[in-house]
């Protein structure tokens, strides 16, 4: 269980993240840069990561740190782990689909989770036994809790990833091919987004084939408390870097199933 003030604490970790992000998107003067991988980062990923460091230093000093942007691991004890823009690309694009992600790990389980997503005026958040839930609106609006969806079959599922061509490079286009024939209908929300939608239960499955522990941490607590179960592709800890899978538990299994099926 994580100590008593964590889940308050990220909280207000996200309100520092917000105040930044919120000011910088759309700005003309937005700073981006190419990081050795292609992926792109802006002033603004790095000045959310450092003013959050810097929070947790004093508020946290014990705790370890790792970041998207200026490294750290997770090791036994006590880990903060901050995504400080998902959704880069986006943002420096002006669409307003981003947030930042901020997780607690302890021992390397996931204990509290935050997402906040200013432009899109939503965040969900939850920590171990305390539940799921989404305050969408103004500071003001009550959050309400979430649950994933009780859908158990795949012919009635709404699937989503975030980009149909990493399948090629990370896993299989046929297996992912596979999946969203035998769903209802699929999409691309992608990124933190459509996980998230799974906690509200208005997505059934959210795939995608490669994730960083960054990623999917915040996430993974999210859908768990929900009623849900996040994994790689192959049913074991999404931080082992093959993948997320986000549904129901029954939903899980089948998509799990369709996932590994040989073609043909």
């Amino acid at each position: 269980m994580p100590r008593h003030g964590d889940l308050e604490l990220a909280l207000q970790l996200g309100d520092i993240a917000d105040r930044i992000t919120v000011r910088r998107f759309q700005a003309h003067d937005l700073r981006i840069r190419e990081k050795p991988d292609r992926t792109p980062v802006t002033d603004a990923d790095t000045a959310v990561e450092t003013a959050v460091c810097e929070a947790l230093r004093f508020a946290r000093p014990d705790d370890a740190f790792a970041g998207e942007e200026t490294g750290g691991s997770v090791t036994t004890g006590r880990t903060w782990m901050v995504d400080p823009v998902d959704g880069t690309k986006n943002f420096l694009r002006g669409v307003p689909v981003w947030a930042t992600l901020i997780a607690l790990l302890e021992d390397g389980r996931p204990t509290v989770g935050v997402i906040s997503a200013p432009a899109l005026a939503s965040r969900w958040w939850a920590a171990a036994e305390r539940g799921a839930w989404l305050r969408r609106g103004s500071v003001d609006s009550a959050p309400v809790p979430l649950r994933v969806s009780s859908n158990t079959r795949l012919a009635d599922s709404y699937l989503s990833t975030t980009s149909t061509r990493t399948w090629d490079v990370f896993h299989s286009r046929a297996a992912y091919l596979r999946l969203a024939e035998a769903c209802w209908e699929d999409r691309a929300f992608g990124d933190f987004l459509q996980h998230c939608m799974v906690a509200e239960g208005t997505l059934d499955i959210a795939a995608e084939p490669v994730v960083n522990p960054w990623d999917i941490t915040a996430v993974q607590i999210l859908v768990a408390e929900a009623g849900g179960v996040c994994t790689d592709l192959l049913g074991a800890s999404p931080h082992s870097g093959t993948g997320a899978l986000s549904a129901n538990p029954r939903l899980h299994r089948l998509a799990l199933e369709v996932l590994a099926a040989p073609p043909g």
